[in-house]
């Protein structure tokens, strides 16, 4: 089966970029990003600035563009059956130097997963402009590690986004 992505949902003033493979089942449906009930990507977000987490999908958008997170997918279109990264063929890069015109103070890439970090260092966009990328565990309940040790390791996307604070 062949999947498209989504456009990127960021803000200009955006300065971390949380990339995804592509969207799984759930998501693409859904038509959002990390639609999957127990996807921990939202419940990490909103806890680590100790906000409410909220069930509307434009409020999660809004709180992330808030916090200067942009995010996308590593992968535009790919070919794969179900949700599983490992199950990805024939992987097309996005469009990033479209989102870095877009929005040029993007410093740095956390990868949400392997998948998407071996898309981004194939791709070279990030050694481009100098970004810092790193490989983040997983957020997808495949990933079977425990909520509170992603959360600690996603705890660099707060401190990302609040750089060049003042």
């Amino acid at each position: 089966m062949r999947c498209e992505g989504f456009p990127f949902e960021a803000g200009a003033d955006a300065r971390v970029l949380v990339l995804g493979s592509m969207p799984g089942i759930a998501s693409l449906r859904a038509g959002q990003y990390y639609a999957h009930p127990r996807n921990a990507f939202w419940p990490i977000v909103f806890s680590l600035w100790d906000a409410p987490l909220t069930a509307d999908y434009a409020q999660r958008l809004a709180f992330a563009r808030a916090h200067h997170i942009a995010l996308w997918d590593a992968a535009h279109t790919c070919e794969r059956e179900g949700s599983l990264d490992a199950d990805m063929r024939r992987a097309e890069p996005n469009d990033f130097d479209g989102l870095m015109a877009f929005a040029p103070g993007i410093h740095t890439v956390l990868c949400n997963g392997a998948a998407s970090h071996a898309i981004v260092m194939r791709c070279g966009f990030a050694a481009r402009y100098g970004l810092r990328v790193l490989r983040m565990p997983s957020t997808s309940p495949a990933h079977t590690m425990p909520f509170e040790q992603k959360r600690a390791a996603w705890r660099v996307l707060r401190e990302a986004a609040e750089e060049g604070e003042a």
